[in-house]
């Protein structure tokens, strides 16, 4: 763990840049959020386990994925299990601060908001890397442009930021970790070098007239991503995990820095509208991976251990529903490229996010 903490602490963005409502059911079932949240939290003793999604994993293109999780918990809990999706980070992160969800799948950001509101969430589990460790256990937080428009983001051979000052920019949601925590933390970082901008502070690149022109915020990081490709944003701060299941490489290799990636041409929404498009990544920096988080106002230890076990279990780690298989055509919550497989982990690992904040 403390490799993969020095491993994040260490590699920079400016580095990087450098070098480069409603119903409910069963498990089969789900209720948006995006009004209200349940009035009261689902109880160890009602029998019912709510789990909340962010808006990147409440699409219809995932409902499969987020199923055989439900189906999951609800094996190794006996308990009954309701996916509340929604439409934006906050309404997830706190219904789990708040115990109208009990648990969740959400960024590192998104964790630490919900454990400050409430010190009894907790994480749970998180997806190792392809070591099957916490060594690699990372995503990335990627800066794109449509392809053909890189130049203007150059200096000499190298991609350089320091010309999206004034320009249209896309974050995702400023609870998002990858979308909003790191890349904004990373600008901040390369421009208080500088004397025009050493009092430049992440609150200034909130919305727009301040450092960007405009500032658009996608709500999920596809969001952010089509806010690009529609022109609409100049340069797009969104994650690779989020993206996968609509885009392939065209040119170049995953997630380095100058690669082109295409939108398929049976992308599911919301990318449906821009099938064929294609931008080009011009900073990748590492992130730590999202857990599932619990509240354990409404868990209980015997609940929560018994979760963790079936998490962490091989059998998990093999079924290709969660962990999809590199070259499966299907959408999936995970990739399985190597040793994937989920992780008991603590709430310190987090710590380099929060890090980030002071």
């Amino acid at each position: 763990m403390k490799k993969a903490l020095l491993f994040i602490l260490t590699l920079t963005f400016f580095s990087i840049l450098a070098a480069c409502s409603s119903t409910s059911n069963s498990s089969t079932g789900e209720s948006t959020a995006d009004a209200e949240t349940k009035t009261t939290g689902a109880t160890e003793e009602g029998g019912t386990l709510t789990i909340a999604w962010y808006p990147n994993e409440s699409g219809a293109d995932l409902k499969d994925a987020r199923e055989e999780i439900g189906r999951v918990v609800e094996e190794a809990t006996g308990k009954t299990v309701e996916h509340q999706t929604t439409t934006d980070y906050i309404i997830a992160i706190e219904a789990l601060a708040n115990g109208n969800a009990d648990l969740a799948f959400m960024g590192a950001q998104g964790y630490i908001e919900a454990n400050t509101k409430n010190k009894n969430v907790q994480p749970l589990v998180v997806p190792s890397g392809p070591s099957g460790t916490l060594e690699d256990a990372v995503y990335h937080s990627w800066l794109a442009v449509k392809n053909g428009n890189e130049d203007e983001y150059k200096d000499g051979e190298n991609f350089s930021i320091d010309n999206i000052v004034d320009k249209k920019f896309s974050f995702v949601s400023n609870s998002s970790t990858s979308g909003f925590k790191v890349p904004s933390e990373g600008i901040v970082s390369y421009f208080n070098k500088k004397d025009e901008y050493k009092d430049l502070t992440a609150e200034d690149l909130l919305e727009g007239g301040n450092f960007f022109s405009e500032v658009l915020y996608g709500g999920s990081h596809q969001g952010s991503a089509v806010n690009l490709l529609t022109d609409k944003a100049d340069i797009a701060a969104f994650c690779d995990t989020c993206v996968n299941n609509y885009v392939e490489v065209a040119e170049g290799e995953e997630n380095k820095a100058g690669s082109v990636y295409k939108v398929k041409e049976d992308a599911a929404e919301p990318f449906n509208t821009v099938t064929g498009e294609e931008f080009k990544v011009i900073s990748v920096t590492p992130v730590l991976n999202a857990p599932f988080a619990v509240n354990m106002d409404n868990v209980s230890e015997e609940t929560r251990t018994a979760l963790v076990e079936a998490f962490t279990s091989d059998e998990l780690a093999n079924n290709e529903k969660l962990f999809v298989p590199e070259d499966s055509e299907v959408s999936g919550l995970f990739k399985k490229t190597d040793d994937e497989r989920f992780l008991e982990v603590e709430d310190a690992w987090f710590n380099p996010i929060r890090e980030l904040s002071k």
